[in-house]
């Protein structure tokens, strides 16, 4: 099997051998453009269709991260905003993120998917995972036309879902229905995507081996966060002598916000009063966390979701970023890493995966510290307030392996590079 090494020095010149390769990129969740929510497998499909390929990307008619439905109008401006060809087909849709209701609406898409892949043919099929389902009938349409078929594994199912429902035996039964389609849609992969190497190697776990794999991080467009940082720069309000912790993403129960709150309030009674702490976004959690802010007299400010550029310059004008986790999540390197990096300042990380804490030290761009702990992430703060030297020097680290590991303008090209070669079946 062939990692991420063997695809980091060829090239991805353009040629006619390429040319009219169908490529097709099916994802229960995409944001399109001026959505709300993750761009990422749009911004796959365009580089694809930037580098020669007939590309078209099928999602649903429901937008998952603004729980509504796509109008005709909105499915058309997408359309029009894009290179590649984006399909939306019908799912049932829901209200809550871990619902049974999203479960039978998943099932609802990856049934007509299913159809979709029936009725037309492509060269490839690339597939996100989750949905394990969605997956699962791709990898079957795949195989019974003989083409090749790529799993992109951007998060575990049902690992993720413990977080909020884990009860010994009973978790087992509820979730086996996504451990059975995840390793459906592992036994059919021909290549494996991960946004870390734990990611990459998951379809090893189900007994899966596919021919080759890939790293690549979720990533961040460094072009477009240092412009919308730029464009947004008069948006934060920060005081002269203010420092800045920031949080940045979903606010919700697998993210250990709560500390950071009692943390600040620790800051606050040491009498570091100009400390502000930052939680930027929305979520399932945001009134109670609004609620728990409102109890302390330390300064923590939950502005809401904002538009990307300008969470961009909010965190370009923060002083310290936190990758703030808690102790049973199961993500390893989340999309917001990037983000974070292209701040250009430190990273507290609270997770325990193993593979980013090893990043953190080697890198040297942040301070790992356990979850749940408000005192050692006061401890760490108060560090890097007390020593702006430090601050500075894993500032530079963090941005520079924004640039070289995590701008997707570079990074993707990998992905690109994967298909080439499955597609020109080289060993």
């Amino acid at each position: 099997m062939t990692t991420e090494r063997g695809f980091d020095k060829m090239k991805c010149d353009h040629t006619a051998e390429d040319d009219m390769k169908k490529i097709v990129i099916v994802a229960s969740d995409v944001a399109m453009p001026g959505e709300k929510g993750l761009s990422r497998l749009h911004y796959l499909a365009e580089l694809f269709t930037n580098n020669g390929f007939d590309v078209t990307l099928v999602t649903a008619d429901f937008q998952h991260w603004e729980k509504r439905f796509r109008t005709p109008e909105a499915q058309a401006r997408a359309q029009a905003a894009s290179r590649c060809k984006p399909v939306f087909l019908h799912e049932d849709g829901y209200r809550k993120n871990l619902d049974l209701k999203r479960i039978l609406s998943y099932r609802t898409l990856a049934r007509n998917i299913g159809r979709y892949l029936d009725r037309n043919e492509f060269d490839l099929v690339y597939s996100l995972i989750p949905d394990n389902r969605v997956a699962a009938v791709a990898g079957r349409c795949a195989k019974k036309r003989g083409v090749p078929f790529v799993i992109d594994v951007e998060d575990l199912w049902p690992e993720a879902m413990r977080m909020v429902f884990d009860v010994p035996v009973l978790s087992d039964v509820a979730f086996s229905y996504f451990t059975l389609n995840a390793k459906k849609a592992y036994a059919c992969a021909d290549a494996a995507v991960g946004s870390s190497d734990e990611y990459r190697d998951e379809p090893l776990k189900y007994g899966a081996r596919p021919k080759r794999s890939v790293t690549v991080y979720v990533g961040s467009e460094l072009r477009r966060f240092d412009a919308g940082a730029a464009a947004n720069a008069n948006k934060p309000k920060k005081g002269e002598n203010e420092f800045w912790v920031a949080y940045a993403g979903t606010l919700g129960a697998s993210y250990d916000l709560e500390t950071m709150i009692k943390a600040a309030d620790l800051l606050y009674r040491r009498g570091l009063t100009d400390i502000k702490t930052l939680l930027l976004g929305s979520g399932p959690d945001e009134d109670r966390l609004r609620a728990a802010a409102e109890k302390t007299p330390a300064d923590v400010r939950l502005p809401g979701y904002l538009p990307y550029e300008e969470m961009a310059a909010y965190l370009k004008a923060s002083d310290v970023t936190v990758n703030s986790l808690v102790a049973k999540a199961s993500q390893s390197i989340v999309s917001k890493i990037g983000d974070y990096l292209a701040a250009g300042v430190p990273m507290i990380n609270t997770g325990l995966n193993a593979e980013f804490m090893e990043k953190v030290n080697a890198d040297g761009f942040g301070i790992n510290v356990p979850p749940g702990n408000a005192e050692a992430l006061a401890d760490a703060v108060q560090r890097l307030y007390e020593d702006r030297p430090l601050c500075e020097s894993m500032g530079k680290k963090a941005r520079a392996v924004a640039e070289t590991q995590f701008d997707r303008e570079t990074s993707y090209m990998k992905i690109v590079q994967l298909a080439k070669s499955l597609l020109n079946d080289e060993g």
